[in-house]
């Protein structure tokens, strides 16, 4: 989300109105395990530059920089060797392309144990994916962002880009086209410094095995846990979506089966809060599943509420005691898109909803009464410290006035927004996420830091760069985690991360923002090149912590100055259109510093 949808929060509406029919068609069959991609309609290599090709077979490490086309031949040196540098601690990536010009039956993939002497990194630590098609689109027609109503797909320019990472062993490869594969290196903690060596292999029917070589570099340096990173990261999880694209009943055992592998690559990337719907719709279905409330509200016959939390309680110990998230509990929303707010009544037996607005007496006496028996229950369950009443793209006076209802209840209760930055209500804000390009003034946040509070920025899909879009130049999401530093941020936001679409493994694109600015990782569940990638730039970010810390205990002037103004790079003011466009070289002379 931004700032903007709050101005075109109607015209979305009338997106997701036009969208209803769909949604509510019967389910469809979608895949988890083997899948046919959509076909890609842009023009092809010539059969005689494929025809061209040294051997009908190629095999070749390439850039992790670059989505390369299905049916392009790639302008590769048939590199059979690759070195990569890693701390201790440090998931890192490498890319290989396989390309044929004949039909490839079963391509398997098999990794080796990486040596360097007596010392092992196990392949279980060594993942290997092939590297999915699936159908994106564009920024809009004016190049500067991705926001806004997109029913119609035609009037978009769609083809098909390598973003997923399949989870599945084996593959068949059609003639003329090129084939991505992804590998990815999680290096033990424990793990000695050296250069550890082994083997990528490609088998199937039709081809010759051929195989790539695979150093690790490890360096003298240890990255710590995920959980211990100083970067807060808050990526909105969607337990809906997964309820329906999997097909089991809400909040089933089913349903928790399917999500803990999902939640678990959160908490492997440091991932600190937990995603809490406490209303009906908080934005109005904007998403292909919408959020519903993990609160039952009742009104009773004599006017009184009872409120039940089986729900809310069952998510958040599931996020906390099963997955390992135990930061913050954001709770969405008091200031929902459409103020509609509903309940059970008893008297009627039904459903109904009460319309009112932040100030109204109505809404004040809505809210005032949940928010005191939510706090005696987080009270209750030892939660009220961690807990947090959120809003997100809401008007100041909105929130001046939800503050007060939320103060009122309780002063204790802590409140985050991710939204504007106005000064009249930082003050109120334990927790604050402003958006991409702007700062925070630096007495404030010297203030809110003492104080404890935490203050971090967004992207969303108003921004061209940096994207997480399906199409958006992979370097991007590494550039995002650096920038957090550069820009003196504590932590990042993502609005979604899997709310996935209609048919997410094989069509990114969705009714509203460019494709992809839902979600970045996929069912099955399965990670893709941009959430690889953000996480790369999550690691970046806490080694620039650990090395300034040391260059300043130290009293190293030198590496820390030249660490700096590498670092003063990565910040919009210091952005030109090329820059942007040469992202992955900016990120590459970073890390090259970093592992100095």
């Amino acid at each position: 989300m931004n700032v903007k949808l709050y101005l075109l929060s109607s015209s979305l509406f009338f997106c997701s109105l036009a969208a209803s029919a769909q949604r509510s068609m019967q389910a469809e069959e979608f895949p988890l395990g083997q899948y046919e991609e959509l076909t890609d309609t842009k023009p092809h290599d010539s059969d005689a530059k494929w025809a061209a090709m040294k051997s009908p077979v190629m095999l070749s490490w390439a850039s992790t920089d670059v989505r390369y086309g299905k049916h392009h031949v790639p302008h590769l040196a048939n590199s059979s060797a690759c070195t990569l540098k890693a701390w201790r601690g440090e998931r890192v990536n490498a890319q290989a392309v396989l390309w044929t010009n004949v039909d490839l039956n079963d391509v398997e993939l098999t990794v080796s144990d990486l040596r360097s002497g007596a010392n092992v990194i196990p392949a279980s630590k060594v993942r290997s994916h092939f590297v999915r098609y699936v159908m994106t689109d564009e920024l809009n027609k004016d190049g500067k962002g991705g926001c806004g109503c997109r029913e119609n797909k035609a009037e978009w320019d769609s083809s098909v880009v390598a973003d997923a990472l399949d989870i599945n062993k084996w593959l068949p490869v059609q003639r003329k086209t090129a084939q991505p594969l992804w590998v990815n290196v999680w290096v033990p903690e424990d793990a000695k410094p050296g250069t550890y060596t082994g083997t990528l292999t490609v088998r199937g029917g039709g081809m010759d095995d051929r195989v790539l070589k695979l150093s690790v570099q490890v360096l003298n340096r240890t990255l710590p846990s995920p959980s211990d990173w100083h970067l807060n990261l808050d990526l909105w999880q969607n337990p809906y979506a997964v309820a329906r694209y999997y097909k089991v009943p809400l909040w089933s055992k089913a349903h928790f089966d399917a999500m803990r592998p999902i939640m678990k690559m959160f908490a492997d990337i440091g991932q600190q809060s937990i995603t809490a719907s406490i209303m009906h719709k908080p934005w109005n279905g904007q998403t292909e599943d919408h959020y519903d409330s993990m609160v039952t509200r009742i009104k009773r016959l004599d006017g009184t509420w009872k409120y039940d939390y089986a729900v809310f309680d069952r998510w958040v110990e599931f996020m906390m005691n099963e997955i390992g998230i135990k930061g913050l509990i954001s709770c969405y929303t008091m200031i929902p898109w459409e103020l509609s707010f509903d309940y059970y009544d008893e008297a009627t037996n039904r459903v109904q909803f009460i319309k009112a607005e932040p100030g109204d007496e109505a809404y004040s006496e809505y809210w005032g009464s949940f928010l005191r028996d939510f706090a005696r229950h987080l009270k209750q369950k030892g939660w009220f410290e961690k807990t947090a009443i959120s809003m997100d793209e809401r008007s100041m006076e909105a929130m001046q006035a939800a503050i007060k209802v939320i103060k009122d209840a309780d002063p204790d209760f802590k409140i985050t927004l991710a939204g504007n930055y106005h000064d009249e209500i930082q003050a109120d804000l334990y927790y604050l996420s402003i958006p991409y390009g702007v700062r925070f003034p630096e007495k404030v946040l010297k203030e809110r830091r003492a104080k404890g509070q935490i203050s971090t920025y967004y992207t969303c899909c108003t921004e061209p760069f940096p994207g997480t879009f399906s199409f958006s130049n992979p370097a991007d999401a590494t550039w995002i985690g650096i920038h957090a530093v550069a820009g003196d941020y504590d932590g990042y936001l993502r609005w979604a991360v899997n709310s996935w679409t209609r048919d997410p493994l094989r069509d990114s694109r969705f009714r509203t923002w460019a494709a992809g600015d839902t979600y970045s990782i996929y069912p099955g569940p399965r990670s893709s090149i941009r959430f690889e990638r953000l996480v790369e730039g999550l690691q970046d970010a806490e080694k620039i912590w650990q090395l300034r810390n040391q260059y300043k205990k130290t009293g190293d002037t030198h590496r820390l100055a030249r660490l700096n103004k590498k670092l003063a790079e990565f910040t919009p003011a210091n952005m030109t259109a090329e820059k942007e466009r040469n992202a992955g070289r900016m990120v590459r002379e970073m890390e090259r510093l970093l592992n100095d």
